[in-house]
């Protein structure tokens, strides 16, 4: 397995692994999927601080996580907030694990202070993923989304930095 920053030319694998899944999970709440052009257009958008990684099994994309700003007031530039990614035929195989290990490397690498997850729907999965890499549960947005007839909850999950950084002494 090859894990490295992701580029425009992975769009097309990105968008049809995310694009199952605003069809036909939870796990985003997202209603509409994406075109390849627009996922190109993320992807450039991630090519900084706020970077995008894909895992690789024989030259094919089996997933993909990314940072993304928090919220856009100032203060909370120290914070990011996470998403992952796996495609259906590659689940169970350890793509998660690598990803996650990356996407926080990546993270303490650019200097973040607190890395965010919100979990939709209680998907047991990603919780027990983002514990294994010292993230902790600090809280559930109840009934915040709606999608497929239902109300869903949001798990917040959070990571602290292991480094502290110049800002946090």
């Amino acid at each position: 397995m090859l894990v490295r920053l992701a580029t425009v030319d992975d769009a097309a694998a990105i968008a049809e692994i995310y694009n199952h899944e605003v069809e036909n999970s939870t796990a985003t709440f997202d209603l509409r999927p994406r075109t390849v052009d627009g996922q190109r257009r993320w992807l450039a958008e991630r090519s900084g601080a706020y970077a995008a990684v894909v895992a690789e099994i024989d030259g094919q994309v089996a997933g993909f996580a990314s940072l993304s700003p928090y919220r856009q007031r100032p203060a909370y530039n120290t914070t990011v907030e996470n998403s992952i990614y796996i495609s259906t035929t590659h689940r169970g195989l350890g793509v998660g694990d690598r990803l996650m290990a990356e996407l926080c490397a990546v993270s303490d690498r650019h200097g973040f202070h607190s890395m965010v997850a919100r979990i939709g729907d209680a998907n047991t999965a990603s919780i027990a993923l983002h514990n294994k890499h010292g993230f902790v549960h600090v809280g559930v947005e109840r009934e915040i989304g709606r999608k497929f007839g239902r109300w869903l909850d949001v798990n917040v999950m959070q990571r602290i930095a292991t480094t502290p950084r110049p800002m946090d002494r």
